[in-house]
C-alpha cells in the first residue's frame, strides 16, 4: 500500500470539520475521488466527497444536519459554508460492488471493510486516491503518477471495468478532454473494441455526460476523441454525417469541423449549455440537404431539416421538453436575414471603425436595409427570451467559417437594432406618467383638445427631471396649477419637454451604438 504525506495539500475547513466529526466518534475519514485529483492538479474541486467505515446510521448520528435518501450508503451533510461547492458534503461508507449483469448496475452493493477495498472498485486510477486530514495520500493504484504523466487508466483490467459499467468508456473520454490527458493505450484499445456496449446505458446518463462534455473546457477536442474511439456513432451519429461534407463560399472547413468549431467558440465565450448545443447542431441538417447546383454545393432548407433533427436528437437523449423546443428553434432560425444599406455612409462607418467588410455578410450588404418591422417579426418567431441566444448562435456560425476573426460588423449592427427595438417598449412618452388625459379633463372640467396634451407633456418634462414627481398625488396637484396657465405658456412648456425627450433618446441610442461598436 502506497502512502505519502504532504501537508501542503489543503482541505477546506468545512471538509476538515466533517472528517474530524467522524474521527471523534471513532471512524477514520478521507477525502476521495475527483476532489483529490483536482487538488493534486492545483485546481479547485467542483465538490468534495468523503469516505469512511461508518455506516449511514452512524454518520447521521454524528451529523444531525444530514439526510440519507439512496441505496448506495451515501449520506449528505449540510454545512453553512459561503462557498456553494461546500454547502453539501457527501459521506459514503466504504463499499464493494457485486457482480454486474447489464453493463450498467451492480447486482448488489455491500459495505467494504477497508479503504483499500473501496478504492479498488473505482473507475480510473486518477480517481482512486484518498487524502487524510493530515495530508496523507493513500494511492494503491498509482493515480498520482498517472496524474503526473497526464494519462487516464482504469483501475485493474479495462475490459472488466467497462463491462461493469459501460458509461465509464464515455467518462474516460470526458476526463481526457477535461484534463487534457491522453487515454492509456490498453484502456483506449478496450474502448475501441467494446464501444457498442454504450448502447446498454440509459439515455439519461449519456445525456448528463454529454452536457458535461459541451460545458467542459475542450469540447471540440473531446468530441473528436469520441469519434476516434467509436462512441460517437452510438450517441450522436447525425453529427458524423458532416464528416467529409465540403462547403462552398467563405467556409474553410467541412461541415463536421465547422460544427465543432462553432461549439468551441461558444465554449470560449462561456455561453450557456443551450447556446453551445445549438451551435453544435446548427448545421446538422446540411448533409441531408446537399445538392449540386450550377457547379456548387447548396444546402437549401438545412435550417428546417436541422431543426427537426435537433428535436429528434435531444428527445432521444431525454432532454427536457422546454430545452428541446428552444434549441430546435435556435437551429431553425439561425439563418435569419439581416441587410444593411451599402452606401457611402456605410463605407465611412466601416472605415471609421478601422474595419473592412471582408466577411461575406458585410460584403453582401444590400441596397435596402432590413426594417424594424422585419426585426420585430423575427423576435415574434423566435421569442423575446431566445433572440439574444439566436444572435450568439449566428456569431458562432460566422466565426466558425474561418473567415472573420471577430464578430462581423453586420451582426454587431443587428444586435444594436434588436436592443433598440426592445427599448422602444420603454419609450419616453406621456404613457409612462401615472396620470391620463381623461384624468386631466376630469380635474379641470375641460373637453378633449390641445390643452390636455400640453399639460401632459409639461408634466412629463418634470418627471424626467425628477422621477419622484411621477406619482398621482403630485401630478394631479400640478395639473390643476398648469391648468391656470395660458395656452401660449403651456405650448412653450410642451416644446421644452419634447426637446428634452429628443435629447434623451439620442443619448440612449449613442449608448447602445457604443456598446456594440457600430456607427
Amino acid at each position: 500500500m502506497k502512502k505519502e504525506t504532504n501537508e501542503k495539500l489543503n482541505i477546506p475547513k468545512e471538509v476538515a470539520q466533517v472528517m474530524a466529526g467522524l474521527e471523534r466518534v471513532g471512524f477514520e475519514a478521507y477525502a476521495v475521488g475527483g476532489c483529490v485529483r483536482d487538488v493534486l492538479l492545483g485546481q479547485k474541486p467542483e465538490d468534495w466527497d468523503v469516505t469512511t467505515k461508518a455506516a449511514p446510521k452512524e454518520i447521521q448520528q454524528a451529523f444531525p444536519k444530514s439526510f440519507y435518501a439512496n441505496k448506495f450508503f451515501t449520506v449528505t451533510v449540510k454545512t453553512e459554508a459561503e462557498d456553494p461547492t461546500l454547502n453539501e458534503i457527501e459521506i459514503t461508507t466504504f463499499r464493494l460492488e457485486g457482480r454486474y449483469e447489464d453493463k450498467r448496475h451492480p447486482v448488489d452493493v455491500k459495505p467494504a471493510q477497508t479503504l483499500e477495498e473501496d478504492l479498488s472498485r473505482r473507475d480510473f486510477t486518477v480517481n482512486a486516491i484518498a487524502l487524510g486530514a493530515d495530508g496523507t495520500l493513500t494511492d494503491p493504484h498509482g493515480g498520482k503518477e498517472d496524474i503526473a504523466k497526464k494519462i487516464i487508466r482504469t483501475v485493474g483490467k479495462p475490459e472488466e471495468r467497462f463491462s461493469e459499467d459501460a458509461l465509464r468508456m464515455l467518462r474516460a473520454v470526458r476526463f481526457a478532454g477535461k484534463l487534457d490527458f491522453a487515454i492509456e493505450p490498453k484502456t483506449l484499445a478496450a474502448i475501441k473494441e467494446n464501444a457498442g456496449w454504450i448502447q446498454a446505458v440509459s439515455k439519461e446518463r449519456i445525456r448528463d455526460e454529454f452536457i458535461k462534455i459541451v460545458n467542459g473546457p475542450n469540447p471540440k477536442q473531446t468530441l473528436e476523441l469520441l469519434y476516434t474511439v467509436g462512441l460517437m456513432k452510438y450517441i450522436l451519429p447525425e453529427l458524423e454525417e458532416g464528416i467529409g461534407i465540403e462547403q462552398r463560399g467563405p467556409h474553410k472547413y467541412e461541415v463536421w469541423e465547422h460544427n465543432l468549431r462553432a461549439l468551441d467558440y461558444a465554449a470560449g465565450e462561456r455561453w450557456t449549455t443551450r447556446v453551445r448545443i445549438a451551435a453544435l447542431l446548427h448545421d446538422v441538417g446540411k448533409p441531408r440537404t446537399r445538392e449540386r447546383r450550377n457547379d456548387i454545393w447548396t444546402f437549401y432548407g438545412h435550417d428546417v431539416v436541422g431543426a427537426k433533427m435537433a428535436f429528434a436528437i435531444l428527445k432521444r437523449l431525454k432532454f427536457p421538453r422546454e430545452e428541446i423546443e428552444a434549441i430546435a428553434k435556435l437551429v431553425r432560425w439561425h439563418l435569419f436575414n439581416y441587410k444593411l444599406k451599402r452606401d457611402d455612409q456605410y463605407e465611412r462607418d466601416i472605415k471609421a471603425l478601422g474595419e473592412e467588410p471582408k466577411d461575406i455578410e458585410d460584403s453582401e450588404a444590400d441596397v435596402q436595409e432590413t426594417t424594424d418591422s422585419a426585426i420585430r417579426r423575427l423576435i415574434r418567431n423566435v421569442g423575446a427570451d431566445l433572440i439574444h441566444d439566436l444572435i450568439k448562435v449566428r456569431v458562432c456560425d460566422r466565426i466558425a467559417t474561418g473567415v472573420p476573426k471577430a464578430v462581423p460588423y453586420r451582426l454587431r449592427h443587428f444586435q444594436f437594432r434588436v436592443e433598440k427595438v426592445f427599448r422602444e417598449h420603454e419609450a419616453i412618452t406621456v404613457s409612462m406618467l401615472n396620470i391620463r388625459g381623461e384624468d386631466v379633463m376630469n380635474l379641470l372640467g375641460i373637453d378633449p383638445g390641445p390643452k390636455v396634451g400640453h399639460i401632459l407633456n409639461a408634466l412629463l418634462e418634470e418627471a424626467l427631471d425628477d422621477p419622484q414627481k411621477n406619482n398621482k398625488d403630485y401630478l394631479e396637484r400640478r395639473a390643476k396649477e398648469l391648468g391656470e396657465l395660458s395656452d401660449e405658456d403651456l405650448k412653450r412648456l410642451r416644446e421644452k419637454a419634447e426637446e428634452k425627450v429628443e435629447i434623451l433618446e439620442s443619448e440612449r441610442e449613442r449608448e447602445i451604438k457604443k456598446k456594440y461598436r457600430v456607427k
